[in-house]
């Protein structure tokens, strides 16, 4: 059995080595490095894959977030409401841009954001809301798009866990995730399911005002050199990471599918053990009735997170590494508690879900190079472990 990986970023590389080193290779030949053409050629096909209007291709997926906030203008004191459960990136920009992170909590099963606690936590400040699309599953944008309707508010979507994941609505129509709100931002960093071989982000968008400002956001606030119509930052995409990107894109579906039949795999193994909550992948269609569908297209998986719930997560992490079995625990501290962004606002009892979360999530490898060796293997050390 060949080593088993968190991500296995030789093994793909190994299966599209020709056509990286050739996009590579363009790049140096022409010396385009910074907004060549190979970056507005990935910037055209992404937006095809996404069926979007503008893709704005930038430096990393942080820069993605706070440029499509300054983008739609919002000011100091204005009220973000973000997942207490995610990774900092997402209240991070908030809090530089002089903004006012609300942080909500999440739901038990899909540990995206709480719609009933989101609902609670409008105030007359609140301008937007940042649904994140954790561990690759599409939050529910029913609600939440009715809730930002209702209440005149921008959304944010932080796709940078899910892209490629489609999104059915109640009325059977389709969207890529991080489309639907009125802008959506992703990472390429390395181990994303669509990555770059270093940093790199984009923000998405089809309101044609809003896509000209971000352009000029990430170039300095310019349209014409030397002339800053706009505050703006220094955030592009790189030719070679975009060109990595342009050899990866049309293997992302496959790269998708290879990490739904490894969460299947994981899935059949866990299923009666009362010991593992395995991931609940909602149907979108039904989203408010909670069915339970198989694992379909709004689950990508970037992360294939169980839930312990005997009590002995930190036990089994620990184990797991013993038998060279990597493995991961997002997040250990729940934002709220976090030193930069506690509150006294915040109240624990606000956020008992995320509270037991950090106690109970263990990540298990989740990549498209796993083979059934590798995952029996796993499996059955943990099946093993929680006898």
């Amino acid at each position: 059995m060949k080593k088993i990986q968190m991500v296995d970023l030789q093994g793909q590389y190994a299966k599209i080595k020709e056509s990286v080193n050739n996009s590579i290779e363009q790049v140096l030949d022409t010396s385009a490095y910074i907004n060549g053409p190979l970056v507005h050629e990935f910037q055209a096909d992404l937006e095809k894959y996404l069926t979007v209007k503008h893709v704005i291709p930038c430096a990393n997926g942080t820069d993605a977030l706070q440029i499509a906030m300054m983008g739609l203008g919002l000011e100091q004191g204005d009220e973000v409401i973000t997942a207490d459960f995610t990774f900092a990136a997402t209240v991070e920009v908030i809090a530089l841009l002089k903004l006012t992170p609300v942080l909500v909590d999440v739901e038990p099963d899909t540990f995206n954001i709480d719609i009933e606690a989101l609902k609670k936590a409008i105030t007359p400040k609140t301008k937007a809301i940042v649904p994140v699309h954790l561990f690759g599953q599409v939050a529910n944008m029913d609600a939440l798009m009715e809730i930002a309707v209702a209440h005149n508010l921008f959304v944010i979507e932080d796709n940078a866990q899910a892209i490629g994941a489609t999104y059915t609505f109640k009325d059977g129509t389709k969207k890529k995730a991080g489309t639907i709100g009125n802008v959506g931002t992703t990472s390429f960093f390395p181990s994303k399911n669509l990555g770059c071989y270093g940093d790199g982000g984009a923000i998405f968008t089809n309101d044609d005002a809003l896509a000209h400002t971000i352009r000029g956001i990430v170039n300095h606030g310019m349209y014409t050199r030397y002339y800053h119509d706009v505050v703006g930052v220094n955030s592009r995409l790189d030719s070679i990471q975009a060109g990595v990107l342009q050899a990866k894109l049309p293997n992302l579906n496959t790269y998708c599918d290879a990490r739904r039949n490894a969460a299947r795999f994981y899935n059949n193994a866990f299923k009666n053990n009362p010991k593992i909550t395995t991931p609940t992948t909602k149907s979108n269609a039904t989203n408010n009735c909670g069915q339970i569908c198989d694992i379909c297209d709004c689950h990508v998986f970037h992360q294939y997170t169980l839930q312990i719930t005997n009590g002995k997560r930190d036990e089994l992490h620990a184990y797991l590494l013993e038998q060279k079995i990597p493995n991961a625990i997002y997040y250990p501290v729940a934002l709220h508690a976090q030193k930069a962004y506690k509150d006294t606002r915040y109240k624990e009892s606000d956020f008992p879900v995320t509270n037991e979360l950090i106690k109970t999530v263990i990540s298990l490898p989740m990549h498209t190079e796993l083979d059934n060796d590798q995952l029996e293997f796993i499996t059955k050390t943990i099946l093993d472990f929680l006898k």
